[in-house]
């Protein structure tokens, strides 16, 4: 069991908690994430470890509530306990070397996102973070983005803060006015990534996704995680989640998480009634 140091909502959807773990806050990377169940029958979730305290012992991870399992995991409380968490698992993001680099993350992506950033701006890296969210009240993690950040630039797709638009639009202004950057790391929704690399490719800047989809195991074994990168299969929880975005194919990606959506949808609805039934 594992206990919940911290609880804090960054907006209506997303929470962050604070979890107990000193073995896995030694050794987690930026990259990498964990698997975590609320209860011992709750489903297994794959989560990105968004920061560690190596001293206290604490994972910190961010979560958007969006089916059953991650609506059980918001019922829990500060002070309460998890069954399961797991990890680290992944492989960390490439960093050494780089000297320049576009950190581009969307929504809760940018719980991701901000780790790396982190771990870029540690290591002497010029760090150039562009973020959106579809609207001021989403907007998460500011304060930890600028600080971690030689430069930060926030996109509301409503224009209710910072710039009007998406991410895409600073990042296409910078390449074209000549900026170069040894790397874009992008992470948030699928077609966000998708055009991410069409803004990139065209300069040559390698970029690099990281990849979320359906996991069970986090070991490679039940296969639901695979993705095509380069016309050759591969999975995200060993061989990523970080991959080439200019060789993934992120069609079939989106694709074949929409197949699952029914079955999210039927989750929450079960999980809505069962929490109606106990009377809460």
């Amino acid at each position: 069991m594992y206990k919940i140091l911290k609880r804090e909502s960054l907006n209506p959807t997303v929470t962050r908690l604070d979890i107990e773990a000193p073995f896995i806050a030694k050794k987690a990377l930026a990259g990498q994430f964990v698997i975590v169940r609320a209860t011992e029958h709750s489903e297994r979730i794959p989560l990105t470890v968004a920061g560690c305290d190596k001293n206290s012992g604490a994972v910190t991870i961010i979560f958007q509530v969006v089916g059953g399992a991650t609506m059980g995991l918001n019922e829990k409380k500060e002070g309460e306990y998890i069954a399961d968490f797991v990890g680290p698992l992944g492989t960390p993001t490439e960093i050494q070397g780089l000297k320049k680099v576009a950190v581009v993350g969307g929504g809760v992506g940018c719980a991701i996102a901000l780790p790396v950033a982190r771990a870029l701006k540690a290591q002497g890296t010029d760090v150039t973070s562009i973020v959106g969210f579809r609207s001021r009240d989403l907007v998460i993690l500011e304060k930890e983005f600028k600080e971690a950040s030689n430069r930060f630039i926030m996109m509301t797709d409503d224009g209710s803060y910072g710039e009007k638009g998406n991410v895409c639009i600073p990042l296409n202004r910078l390449l074209e006015s000549g900026e170069r950057f040894d790397e874009v790391i992008t992470i948030g929704p699928l077609i966000m990534m998708k055009f991410v690399a069409k803004t990139t490719e065209p300069y040559g800047v390698k970029t690099v996704a990281s990849m979320n989809p359906i996991m069970i195991d986090g070991t490679g074994m039940c296969g639901c995680c695979r993705v095509t990168v380069g016309g050759e299969m591969k999975f995200a929880c060993v061989d990523g989640p970080d991959f080439d975005a200019h060789l993934i194919d992120f069609d079939e990606a989106m694709q074949r998480a929409k197949t699952y959506a029914p079955f999210e949808a039927e989750a929450r609805e079960k999980h809505c009634n069962l929490y109606k039934k106990e009377g809460n």
